[in-house]
């Protein structure tokens, strides 16, 4: 698994060792941590390589979910250029290990491949609005070019591949200071900081829990069919300013809610159909937005709590980074 040691990465392969596979990380660590996967080094049947995909592998494995890259515009615009060569060449040597193994491949893709969209909710079929010279494109291009990867790869030499399109995934482990909209509110209300809302609230995203999303990670790489590209995510759709009153309700106490400029290129709606899904394989997510809030606030408050977050600089720049 590439990016093994990320946040939605960590959470899969604890999954595939509760079912007996063997697993083996790949991952940088540039966004990824140790930490996410130190629990996992229990399992004898779990490896962790210090790699990067832009540099060719090869392993003997059987199946390849390929998740390696930065997520959230925090960490993919830090290094742009990085960014689009692991989306691209990172895809692509995935790609050669698949073919050289015969191994099936599950390339996750993004909602961001629909960019700013004038379809809602958005379906496979949609092509997308995206700007490909704007700064969040060094994502959204580099996943559009990497689905084209994917697909190609599969028309010319018989890869059995799959492509998942994530919509905004939360829950336990993420980075406490990649600037997506729930990690920021959260560490924000936990800190007695101000809650930053980008614009007026006003614009939508659905939000999946990340057990939800690995449920369906997996049913799709287990399903014997060529879908072509499949939504993952939650259809449940919240404004970012309801998201904001939801996390205070939940931690309590007195803060306040400022408003600041949306940033370039950011969606005003997001909201996956996932019909294809649905049909396909009975993906259907469980965890509700308060309950899954609940479980990731709790797991925050005993992160914020320990050793590693006591350095007052380092939880400052987690209250203040910026949503996404």
């Amino acid at each position: 698994m590439t990016g093994g040691a990320g946040f939605i990465g960590s959470h899969l392969c604890e999954r595939l060792l509760n079912e007996g596979h063997e697993v083996i990380a790949l991952d940088n660590l540039t966004t990824g941590t140790e930490e996410n996967v130190r629990h996992l080094t229990r399992w004898p049947t779990f490896t962790l390589v210090r790699g990067d995909v832009t540099s060719p592998f090869d392993f003997d494995v059987t199946r390849i979910y390929n998740l390696a890259s930065p997520a959230s515009p925090v960490h993919y615009q830090a290094d742009p250029v990085r960014t689009t060569m692991t989306n691209v060449l990172g895809t692509y040597h995935a790609l050669v290990l698949a073919h050289r193994r015969d191994a099936a491949f599950l390339q996750a893709s993004t909602s961001e491949v629909y960019g700013d969209p004038v379809e809602h909710p958005q379906r496979e079929r949609y092509n997308g609005n995206v700007n490909p010279v704007g700064i969040r494109a060094c994502y959204d291009e580099g996943k559009r070019c990497a689905e084209s990867l994917v697909m190609d790869f599969a028309r010319r030499h018989g890869v059995r591949a799959k492509i998942a399109r994530i919509f905004n995934t939360y829950g336990p482990s993420m980075t406490l200071d990649d600037g997506r909209v729930v990690t920021s509110f959260i560490v924000q209300a936990l800190t007695e900081s101000e809650l930053t809302v980008f614009g007026d609230g006003r614009q939508t995203r659905s939000f999946c829990y990340v057990d939800d999303l690995v449920s369906g990670l997996v049913a799709l790489m287990d399903h014997p069919g060529d879908l072509g590209p499949v939504n993952l995510g939650n259809p449940e759709e919240t404004t970012v300013l309801e998201l904001a009153h939801r996390v205070l309700a939940i931690v309590g106490g007195e803060k306040r809610i400022v408003f600041k400029p949306l940033p370039d290129d950011d969606p005003r709606k997001r909201k996956p159909d996932i019909s294809l899904a649905r049909s396909a394989f009975g993906y259907a997510p469980k965890v509700s937005l308060d309950e899954g809030l609940r479980r990731t606030i709790e797991s925050f408050r005993r992160r914020l709590s320990s050793y590693e977050w006591q350095d007052e600089s380092a939880v400052a720049h987690a209250a203040n980074a910026s949503g996404g």
